[in-house]
């Protein structure tokens, strides 16, 4: 069942998503050939706590971090351990936060020093796709209208879309309906509604979309073993329109990025 939110509410979320996004713009300053995701694990937890919320996904059916930590060809749902990034890796970065009850939940994909053009193209192509789907994220719409946009953008530059893995609806619970896949037919499954709060996420793949399964039971990687980008928004339905609760701004504050991508779907 949908959960839709009062403006109260959302403003609540608003603080969880950007928790989160404070926290992605530390490991955005901290990423580096030569540290590990362990350690950017533990920088995380202290952060999120420091600032009065709880790691979101620390214990979440047993996930025994703060942050999936998933470089190259890991999709999602890596493990934070001791081996150190290098200069070319990509790492996916997908963080959490608990405060005052809401779940606050986003992603970025990021690069280690220098990467080759090819996979420069599949992030700029995948952060894309995220806004494309965001703008259909409007009431009346429906969730299929989010998931074709985003295949269609993403598969006319050849690149696979992840079907196993998909968005999900956010709130109380870190995961809620409805479902968001990231492909689908347009007009298809349940309508959008004033108060409405998801998770969308392009989990996109550089050769095939097919997916297999670590024997950790958690991480997830490419059947080609070719790379995936992943970047991921919490988005309110307000006056029937899409508002972003999360922003990459203080990613971008620290990496030096700068763009109007989020302009459309700010509060303001």
């Amino acid at each position: 069942m949908i959960k839709i939110k009062s403006l109260e509410e959302i403003e609540l979320m608003r603080e969880s998503a950007l928790i989160v996004s404070k926290t992605l713009g530390e490991i955005a300053k901290a990423i580096r050939p030569g540290i590990t995701t362990l350690e950017l694990d533990k920088l995380a937890e202290e952060f999120i706590r420091d600032h009065g919320a709880t790691p979101g996904f620390l214990g979440l059916y047993d996930f025994p971090n703060t942050l999936c930590m998933s470089p190259n060809e890991q999709v999602v749902h890596g493990i934070p351990n001791k081996t150190p990034l290098k200069e070319g890796d990509i790492i996916s970065v997908d963080c959490g936060a608990l405060k005052n009850g809401f779940y606050g939940d986003h992603a970025f994909t990021f690069a280690v020093g220098e990467i080759d053009d090819d996979i420069k193209k599949l992030l700029k192509v995948t952060r894309e796709s995220l806004y494309v789907g965001i703008r259909q994220f409007r009431a009346g719409n429906r969730v299929g209208d989010v998931g074709h946009a985003i295949q269609n953008y993403t598969e006319k530059h050849g690149y696979g879309v992840v079907r196993e893995l998909v968005g999900h609806g956010l709130g109380r619970e870190m995961h809620e309906d409805p479902e968001m896949p990231n492909y689908g037919r347009r007009g298809r499954g349940k309508k959008f509604a004033e108060g409405m709060v998801v998770a969308i996420e392009p989990m996109i793949n550089l050769g095939t979309h097919r997916i297999k399964q670590y024997s950790d039971g958690w991480t997830i990687k490419t059947a080609d073993k070719k790379a995936s980008a992943h970047f991921e928004h919490d988005v309110a339905i307000i006056n029937g329109k899409p508002q972003l609760l999360s922003t990459f701004a203080y990613i971008n504050e620290a990496l030096g990025i700068e763009t109007n991508e989020e302009a459309e779907f700010s509060a303001s």
